[in-house]
């Protein structure tokens, strides 16, 4: 099985390399007639059909090559078109035949490479048709799928409708892979020229797919414009119609505003005429009011002149006030002294009298000592009256001077409301 593998990966090379030359010096698209194209197709049918498993069918055990390719159609959505055309075609009554189509449709669209790239990266799916060993589940699966990227270079044009492919036999023709040395010398040469079309081709294509991710973008960018200029245009046509009202609005103010301007110029002419007999009026009664203010203003002067006096007037009857409630204050201090003393003296009489109550009591019980004790008792009453008349007098006196005083504090109050009520009302006439 390896030397099998070995041997189609070698044939595959062969068969795409001579494909590639011949297609490049042919130098234009390639038919189905074309021997190199039909050498390459056997040669990938052997590949594919490499450790195919064999199932059984109702008409015996056969070998499918169509069950693998038809898997291409779930694992890319793309190939589904290949598939329903083969299906479609009225030819094909084999598997087989079906599966030369699928080949050839693929190749023409240059997306061979593609589909089986897709194939090989699913092992679990073609487990089901191929052995452990065989091509497509190893190392040269992957290298045949990618030495067939190289046949995007080449255009085919082929006509699978009315070809026999059910009954084809698919022989590998070695003759035309064996060469000389001048044909080895014109391969490299061809090598040469091949690896730089390839290179051509992959720029090419980069370019192409950058221009297509460019145009996408630029393509949304239209869209997105075609909508914002919609817009735009829409906005532009509401602002005319508010250009145009604005400008009807912007008339009708003009005219308002000439008319407002006639009627404000006729009023300032008269405003300007009763101005100027306003002027005249106030010159002629200027002279009277300069009159009155110089009166008005000796007036003022009299009148601050008499509120000065009598601030002052009112400065000294304040300081004659505080005289009064100090003599008051004292007066009061010296009647509360003459009431301390007054209790003095009614506490010594008291003491008096316990005094004559004991001599009294010590004469009922000494006789002897009894004449000396009137004697004694004599001065003590007599002494004892003038205490008392003395009270009296003190007691009439601090009356007399209470009522002096209080009297004196009346009339000095009464007076100094008497003094402030007139200050008041004068300095409230002059303030005025």
């Amino acid at each position: 099985m390896a030397m099998e593998r070995a041997n189609l990966l070698n044939m595959a090379k062969l068969s795409i390399k001579g494909l590639i030359e011949s297609a490049l010096s042919f130098g234009r698209t390639l038919d189905s007639d074309y021997p190199p194209l039909q050498q390459f197709f056997v040669v990938m049918e052997h590949c594919l059909k490499h450790g195919l498993k064999v199932k059984k069918s109702f008409l015996g055990y056969n070998k499918s090559l169509w069950g693998p390719l038809e898997m291409v159609e779930k694992l890319c959505p793309e190939a589904g078109e290949i598939a329903v055309s083969v299906r479609d075609l009225p030819g094909l009554k084999t598997p087989l035949g079906r599966a030369r189509a699928w080949l050839r449709l693929a190749l023409m669209q240059k997306k061979l490479a593609d589909y089986l790239r897709l194939l090989i990266t699913r092992k679990d799916i073609l487990s089901e048709f191929y052995e452990n060993s065989a091509v497509m589940l190893e190392e040269e699966g992957a290298v045949i799928v990618g030495l067939l990227v190289g046949l995007n270079v080449i255009d085919a044009n082929l006509c699978v409708k009315g070809e026999d492919l059910d009954t084809q036999v698919g022989v590998i023709d070695f003759s035309m892979y064996l060469k000389n040395d001048i044909d080895d010398y014109r391969s490299e040469e061809r090598n040469g020229q091949i690896a730089a079309i390839l290179d051509q081709k992959n720029y090419v294509e980069e370019l192409n797919r950058q221009l297509n991710s460019t145009v996408q973008g630029l393509q949304g960018r239209v869209e997105s414009l075609e909508k914002s200029n919609s817009k735009l245009i829409e906005e532009l046509a509401i602002a005319k119609n508010n250009i145009i009202k604005l400008q009807e609005e912007n008339h009708q103010l003009r005219t308002e505003n000439s008319v407002i301007l006639m009627k404000t110029q006729q009023r300032l002419e008269i405003a300007e005429g009763d101005l100027n007999c306003e002027l005249d009026t106030y010159k002629q009664s200027r002279q009277g009011l300069d009159e009155m203010y110089n009166e008005a203003r000796r007036q003022l002067k009299e009148e601050c002149q008499l509120r000065q006096d009598v601030e002052n007037e009112l400065v000294v009857q304040v300081s004659m006030k505080q005289e009064m409630e100090m003599a008051m204050k004292l007066l009061e201090k010296d009647i509360h002294e003459k009431q301390d003393t007054l209790i003095g003296l009614r506490h010594q009489l008291d003491e008096v009298k316990v005094i004559n109550v004991e001599m009294y009591q010590k004469m009922q019980s000494s006789d002897d000592n009894m004449r000396q004790k009137n004697d004694m008792i004599a001065r003590l009453e007599e002494k004892t009256n003038q205490i008392t008349a003395t009270m009296k007098q003190l007691e009439q006196s601090d009356k007399d001077l209470l009522s002096q005083t209080r009297t004196l504090a009346m009339s000095f109050v009464k007076c100094a409301s008497t003094d402030t009520e007139h200050q008041y009302k004068l300095v409230k006439d002059i303030s005025f």
